[in-house]
């Protein structure tokens, strides 16, 4: 059995913060970080509910669960445990029970490039997970492992402390420091969409931006 790497987790994001993030899409949140932030390939198993909180990472040999197994003590509530097992597919990584135990304990979700199993336990929950795939067969517990060090999840860097959110879109990452600028541009577009809608409804649709975007495309 390989020794584990354990790193305290870093601080925790503000739960106001973390709230407010809740409530944005990720497509908004997207584009306003420059479109080439997120994940490719994960996907959310759980009932349609956002998801939002402090990035506690993981990293472990595919099919292997030790790691995440002593992360849970490194997660306070409200934390995302993301776990980067390398997008192996041969075993689950974990499935209901551990689910149920984050759940259980307050954490905010739970994420990992890798498989899940208990796919209809899981579907039941609004209980946040993301994950790349599925496979019945069950995790070794081995190791080698590391906790709080930065980990990639379907091409998307996570550091500790990263500000990790989740919807039927996908899911984003950013470092805290880029909170309260990207909420307020999100909110100032999601006003503007409104008003998109609303024109739309109307039959106002002004497409005159698409003779701009053409004209450029010719240049």
């Amino acid at each position: 059995m390989a020794e584990l790497i354990k790193n305290p987790s870093a601080p925790q994001v503000d739960p106001k913060v973390i709230a407010r993030i809740r409530g944005i899409a990720i497509a908004l949140l997207s584009d306003n970080l420059h479109r080439n932030r997120g994940s490719v390939g994960l996907r959310p198993y759980h009932k349609p509910a956002p998801m939002a909180g402090t990035a506690v990472t993981v990293r472990t040999r595919g099919g292997d669960n030790l790691a995440a197994l002593r992360a849970y003590d490194f997660c306070r509530p409200g934390d995302v445990m993301v776990i980067d097992a390398g997008g192996d597919l041969t075993n689950a990584v974990f499935g209901g029970i551990m689910a149920f135990g984050g759940e259980t304990m307050g954490l905010g979700g739970m994420v990992v490039d890798g498989a899940i199993r208990d796919v209809a336990e899981i579907a039941a929950r609004e209980f946040p997970v993301y994950a790349r795939g599925v496979n019945h067969r069950g995790p070794y517990k081995d190791g080698p492992g590391e906790i709080n060090v930065p980990v990639t999840i379907g091409g998307m860097v996570v550091r500790p402390g990263d500000i990790i959110v989740g919807d039927q879109d996908g899911l984003l990452a950013f470092p805290p420091e880029l909170a309260e600028a990207t909420i307020t541009a999100a909110l100032a577009q999601h006003a503007k969409e409104e008003a998109t809608i609303q024109a739309i409804r109307d039959g106002k649709w002004d497409r005159s931006f698409v003779d701009a975007l053409e004209a450029r495309c010719m240049n």
